[in-house]
């Protein structure tokens, strides 16, 4: 999502990778978020292209390999997604992941132990392949199911979460519950080489300085 923000100029990242809202983005309400992805896919359909504009134009560039994975995610059945989450949690330490495959458990799809040295936490975790906003009342109904059943909470979506929903989920006196959104999946898959592989370019330079001091 923060990729998209970018593009509509509500977002703006240094580079050290520290993001930060532009004017534009302070002032942005849910609603007209919930309408970026679409409003920066029609921009860049409306670019002219190389064909129209002759041989000198500059080809597009190809879409962001972030959104190519977002796109193959919305095409996966929910309970492949969920297959999908269970391996990204298994590559990134957890031990005894369980998807559970059954509705009408609160919203709970699976179970999975995290061991940080001599101490283990049970955490239970949801799926939702999602294309819009991750709202505060999935972070409380999930949270209702998990009472009494696991130490930590964890929700997985390709959406995005609304200001009000991290608030929720980080809410004093309430147990702890994690948010993976659409961007750190990609972020998680790209770390973990499920399905997105990338290549280290090699550059060379050549210190003339170093030769004629010889």
């Amino acid at each position: 999502m923060r990729t998209y923000l970018k593009k509509a100029g509500l977002a703006e990242n240094s580079a050290r990778g520290v993001w930060a809202l532009t004017d534009a983005g302070e002032k942005a309400s849910e609603k007209d978020l919930i309408l970026i992805p679409k409003k920066v896919r029609w921009l860049k359909k409306q670019k002219p292209s190389a064909a129209e504009n002759g041989p000198d134009t500059e080809e597009s560039p190809d879409p962001d390999w972030q959104e190519q994975v977002l796109s193959a995610l919305s095409l996966m059945k929910p309970d492949a997604f969920e297959r999908l989450s269970q391996r990204i949690l298994r590559e990134s330490g957890f031990t005894r992941v369980e998807v559970s495959g059954r509705s009408g458990d609160g919203g709970v799809d699976g179970i999975g132990v995290l061991r940080v040295n001599l101490v283990s936490f049970h955490v239970l975790f949801q799926c939702k392949r999602w294309k819009g906003l991750v709202g505060a009342s999935v972070i409380r109904d999930f949270r209702g199911a998990m009472v009494g059943r696991a130490d930590k909470g964890l929700i997985i979506t390709t959406g995005t979460f609304t200001a009000d929903a991290r608030r929720e989920a980080t809410r004093d006196g309430a147990p702890a519950i994690d948010l993976v959104d659409g961007e750190a999946i990609c972020g998680l898959l790209k770390d973990l080489k499920l399905g997105v592989t990338f290549k280290l370019v090699e550059e060379v330079h050549v210190e003339p300085n170093f030769f004629s001091t010889i």
